[in-house]
């Protein structure tokens, strides 16, 4: 390889990742404050202009430009707001600290709206908080009062500016890194179904399903963010272009989500019906296969380059034709039950495979109709009823708006009994930690402090090295990008890099030692606030909320089945209504795996109670699974053929709608032989004999579901 590809190659890599684009325009936004800053020889403007830079870039969403000017224009005025308020309240103590949780109460709810306005408000708190920072680091030194709260909207203005630019200059970038990791986590998602098919003995497919279900959740995530960016890029428009080309992306990257997340019979009965044929080891070779195709599309989009179908795949899938055809010319062929399968199962990865190489094919039409359902409420009448709505202590919205609230009212009377100067930090580190859910407020107190420490012997180290000088404020900049870098995924690193930030910042306008043990005192306080007032102040167990949870998963289940029967009787068609039902279906699993993800953090979790939670969730998966099954097969039947299916689907239909209300209703849940005692009309023809053995299972793992909540309910 030459020297130019040797330097080509890594920079297109980086170009092409999540944080490159956020990242430099962070690195742009700060390095032109400095330097603003440097040539006015105004030191001291440099903390609240790089904060309120940081503020807005904490505040931005991924919107076109159209949509982002939109947004900036209110972020703009929501910080306005929040600086002038805290400038105004801030020397009246009692005045601040009786309107501070009433603030962050409303801001809170605000979020409730939707996602953009929660992001917004979280921009605005942070701002609330650097504003404090600002006018402390002034010493109360000038004589204009709002000089400190125009620095930081010049700040964020500056930066909304470049963000705006970049969004009009780059407009599909943000759509393009969204399907990426859309067909990254389809990728993982395929190598954790091919584990399933390893034909051996032993195998414990209960843990792997489990993982499959957490890997589901994370696909899950990945397509309702690219779902996000691709209605704020169509909106009410009619896509052309490149934008429908990704969009016909987004409904392949849905049906092969659907068809990788089929079950056509039990894992283990196959492995063992099938231990002395390879037709297992070449599914799995191809599911690996097309994982890696996954892979190289998401590559694609990232690279800006074309795609490339892989000739080993398509070698694969005939081997597994050969291999199925060999395995019926067997003199003693596996059961008939286990061919349908196998035949279905073959046929089912072959889609994948044609799919995952043609966007276009099967594809919904772009032209009838919505094509995709906004989200977002369409008016303020609208944005209000939501949040009105979570007016109820039974809202986890509202609990952690109160609970927060009142922490932030704690951090500033701690504030004021510790150390009035330098001592907002607390109120920042209490407002970064404190959590919806326990779990996840766990884990960034422990990540903060860690980063904090790291941060403050990075700091110490480079003020030994080099007290003074402007290679400091290069650093700044440095740290600063560092920290948007890594928030994401290291948010240790990142507290570690916005701390040295800080350092350094302070060390520009006085001495950069005086604020290293206020920093860790103050960490200290924030994080303990934090920890109290999670397990305190409305404690948001996510055990109270399980049977809701789960009697929504099973209604949606619920509803995704009466569309799949509906398109037997008219044929397929990916039209709204079905993508709706199959979405929320999905949706519903996923918020189960988080709810049982955040349910074992919790401490008053037993082991027993862990199996059960575990038990269930692998048979939630595996019975969105069957019924995925039925809508990757889906196709027209006659009438005679679809009489019984159809009635069969509504027993089962009704079964686990009846199950969910015993949930929400929390009596007792009913013995599981009511679905054991299901018998399935026999059928004639090879497409009913698939779907009624499908809904069989489902009724079986119905079954199951029911034995498990009744476990539960005893824990």
């Amino acid at each position: 390889m030459n020297l130019p590809a040797l330097l080509i190659d890594p920079w297109r890599r980086f170009r092409g990742s999540d944080r490159y684009a956020e990242s430099v325009r962070v690195g742009l936004a700060l390095g032109g404050i400095v330097a603003w800053c440097l040539a006015r020889g105004d030191i001291h403007a440099v903390i609240p202009a790089l904060l309120g830079a940081i503020a807005c870039a904490l505040a931005e969403t991924e919107d076109h430009w159209r949509s982002r000017l939109g947004t900036l224009l209110l972020t703009l005025a929501c910080f306005a707001i929040a600086a002038m308020a805290v400038q105004w309240l801030l020397p009246t103590p009692w005045l601040f600290a009786a309107s501070l949780p009433l603030a962050t109460f409303a801001l809170v709810m605000l979020g409730a709206a939707s996602g953009r306005y929660a992001t917004i408000a979280g921009g605005t708190l942070i701002l609330s908080v650097y504003t404090m920072i600002g006018v402390d680091a002034a010493h109360g030194g000038r004589a204009d009062p709002w000089h400190e709260p125009l620095l930081l909207l010049a700040g964020a203005g500056w930066y909304g500016v470049l963000s705006l630019g970049w969004s009009a200059l780059a407009p599909q970038q943000a759509l393009r890194l969204a399907l990426a990791r859309s067909f990254d986590a389809l990728a993982d998602y395929l190598d954790g179904k091919a584990a399933l098919f390893a034909p051996v003995h032993g195998v414990d497919r209960d843990a792997l399903q489990l993982q499959l279900a957490l890997r589901n959740e994370r696909v899950v995530q990945a397509l309702n963010a690219t779902r996000l960016v691709l209605v704020d890029r169509i909106g009410n428009r009619r896509p052309r272009g490149t934008t429908a080309a990704r969009l016909q992306l987004y409904f392949m990257a849905q049906d092969i989500h659907e068809r990788a997340s089929s079950a056509h019979h039990p894992y283990d009965a196959l492995a063992e019906a099938l231990f002395h044929s390879d037709v297992l080891f070449r599914c799995g070779h191809l599911l690996r296969l097309q994982a890696d195709g996954c892979r190289s599309r998401a590559a694609a989009l990232r690279l800006r380059v074309p795609f490339r179908r892989s000739p080993v795949a398509t070698a694969a899938l005939a081997d597994l034709h050969d291999a199925v055809a060999a395995m019926k010319a067997q003199a003693s062929p596996p059961p008939a039950d286990v061919q349908h399968a196998v035949d279905a199962l073959a046929h089912n990865l072959e889609a994948i495979q044609i799919r995952l190489g043609d966007a276009t094919r099967h594809a919904p039409a772009v032209d009838d109709g919505l094509v995709l359902q906004d989200p977002g409420p369409q008016t303020l009448g609208e944005a209000w009823g939501r949040i009105r709505i979570q007016f109820t202590p039974r809202s986890m919205h509202f609990r952690h708006a109160l609970r927060l609230a009142l922490a932030l009212l704690a951090g500033y009377l701690m504030l004021l009994a510790v150390h009035p100067r330098q001592g907002y930090w607390i109120l920042l580190t209490t407002l970064l930690v404190c959590q919806p859910t326990y779990g996840a407020t766990r884990r960034l107190l422990f990540e903060r402090v860690v980063g904090t420490v790291l941060g403050l012997v990075a700091g110490w180290a480079a003020l030994r090295l080099a007290p003074f000088g402007p290679w400091q404020m290069g650093l700044i900049v440095l740290t600063g990008v560092g920290f948007f870098a890594t928030r994401q995924r290291r948010y240790a690193l990142a507290t570690a890099f916005i701390t040295l930030f800080v350092l350094l910042c302070f060390n520009q306008i006085g001495n950069g030692y005086s604020v290293m043990w206020p920093r860790l005192l103050d960490t200290l306080i924030g994080a303990g606030i934090a920890a109290l007032a999670i397990y305190l102040v409305l404690p948001d167990w996510r055990g109270r909320q399980l049977a809701e949870v789960l009697a929504e998963a099973l209604r949606s289940d619920a509803r995704y089945l009466e569309r799949i029967l509906a398109q037997y009787a008219s044929g397929k068609q990916d039209d709204l209504a079905y993508r709706i039902a199959r979405r929320d279906a999905h949706n519903a699993d996923a918020a189960l795996s988080g709810q049982f993800a955040a349910m074992l953090r919790e401490p008053d979790r037993t082991p027993a109670s862990r199996e059960a939670l575990l038990r269930f969730l692998t048979a939630a998966h595996l019975l969105l699974g069957q019924l995925s099954a039925l809508g990757a097969h889906r196709q027209a039947m006659p009438p005679a053929a679809l009489a019984p299916v159809q009635a069969t689907g509504r027993q089962v239909i009704d079964a686990l709608d009846a199950l969910a209300d015993v949930l929400s209703g929390r009596p007792a849940v009913p013995p599981a032989s009511r679905g054991t005692a299901f018998v399935a009309p026999t059928a004639e023809d090879a497409a009913s004999r698939f779907v009624l053995g499908q809904l069989v299972r489902v009724m079986t793992q119905y079954a199951r579901l029911s034995e498990h909540a009744r476990e539960l309910a005893a824990h």
